[in-house]
């Protein structure tokens, strides 16, 4: 257990110090760091070019400046960003990737070039007829747009075979943490929400490979354990993120574990793998291609459902938490859609309202006792039929 605590312990240090993860980074290797916002940012092309890409999504902060740029109904990552940026806490950066996959990622990245004029920003575009040839195409020709501007910072060429690596140590990352999921489960007691969480989120602090090595190490040690009996409820998260911590050891707290998730900030970003090829930037073009279930994702055939479906099943889940984002529109869009099918084969659901700039979790504290009393009732009705 001392090994765990040991990994647990660093993963912890570059989630509380984003900043000083950046600094010792450039120290260290004399390059720049670029920041990657939600949802789906080319990282590869970043790291290809010898910097390190960190995950932009906000955080508890309270909001003030921003609301001289954004009307209050924007959502609250975005809030949350501007703010930060506003205060400066972005200032070491070299550069801001900004893609568009929804509203409001449209209007931050002028709204960036109006406010945050000393941190360059590199916005680009995801079609949404995204299987076509000529969206594969378009998404192409988006991404040599930002490996130019990358390259421009950097002051190198980045060649196909530094990126086809680099797509290679991802897609490496994507397994491991697709098996730490997996392996979580046997060990709700050691990985608790709130740990699960801590595990994934690291990953946008630090290199991809040492990440890499990092969780695999701690799924070794894992392994080394007993699996741990539970006796509470099991549930799947799904909507963009499950903040703030306090969020998620209401959780703990009430006997309920999360066995997966269906999380724009978790795994939405690690189970589609890009696909093999010799051209990095079709490649990448080719991965939005393939990605399915999320709801900044265009989907005329709504298949995040049925795999919600598949999640709980295979996971032998007891419910799902839907962790809405406040003012994210495409999450609300799909939520009615969700409540149906949910519904038709006798899933439970709770909505959970998240805002990053939350002052009390008491609401949610009421709402998650609540859905945990029900989950346990419904276990009980289940064996007696």
């Amino acid at each position: 257990m001392e090994a765990v605590k040991e990994i647990l312990d660093e993963m912890k240090d570059a989630v509380s110090n984003p900043r000083q993860a950046v600094k010792d980074y450039k120290e260290k290797t004399g390059k720049g760091v670029i920041g990657c916002f939600p949802v789906y940012c080319p990282e590869e092309i970043v790291h290809a070019a010898g910097m390190l890409p960190i995950g932009i999504w906000g955080g508890q902060t309270q909001v003030s400046q921003a609301h001289t740029v954004f009307p209050p109904f924007c959502c609250s990552i975005m809030q949350s960003i501007m703010e930060f940026a506003l205060k400066g806490v972005y200032s070491d950066l070299d550069a801001v990737i900004i893609p568009a996959p929804c509203d409001t990622l449209k209007s931050i990245g002028q709204d960036w070039l109006y406010a945050i004029p000393d941190i360059k920003a590199i916005l680009t575009v995801y079609p949404q007829m995204r299987k076509i040839a000529a969206g594969v195409e378009y998404l192409k020709s988006e991404f040599q747009d930002i490996k130019s501007a990358v390259e421009a910072i950097g002051g190198e060429p980045i060649s196909d075979e530094a990126l086809n690596k680099s797509i290679e140590v991802y897609n490496a990352h994507r397994r491991v943490m697709r098996e730490f999921c997996s392996v979580a489960r046997r060990y709700p007691a050691t990985v608790t929400p709130a740990v699960r969480h801590l595990v994934i989120k690291s990953g946008y602090f630090m290199e991809k490979g040492q990440h890499t090595l990092l969780v695999s190490e701690l799924i070794n040690e894992l392994h080394k354990l007993p699996a741990e009996e539970f006796k509470g409820q099991k549930v799947i998260l799904t909507g963009i993120m499950a903040e703030p911590d306090g969020l998620l050891e209401l959780f703990s707290e009430n006997g309920i574990t999360v066995v997966g998730d269906d999380l724009a900030h978790e795994s939405r970003q690690f189970r589609t793998d890009v696909p093999a090829g010799s051209d990095p930037l079709l490649r990448l073009a080719q991965q939005w291609s393939v990605i399915e279930g999320c709801s900044l994702v265009y989907d005329p055939e709504k298949k995040r459902g049925d795999m919600l479906i598949d999640m709980v099943k295979e996971s032998d889940a007891d419910g799902v938490v839907l962790c809405m984002m406040k003012f994210c529109d495409p999450e609300e869009f799909d939520y009615p859609i969700l409540t149906v099918e949910l519904e038709k084969v006798r899933i439970p659901l709770l909505y959970l309202e998240i805002d990053q700039q939350m002052q009390s979790l008491e609401q949610a504290r009421t709402r998650i006792q609540g859905f945990a009393e029900m989950l346990a009732s419904y276990k009980d009705l289940k064996r007696l039929a």
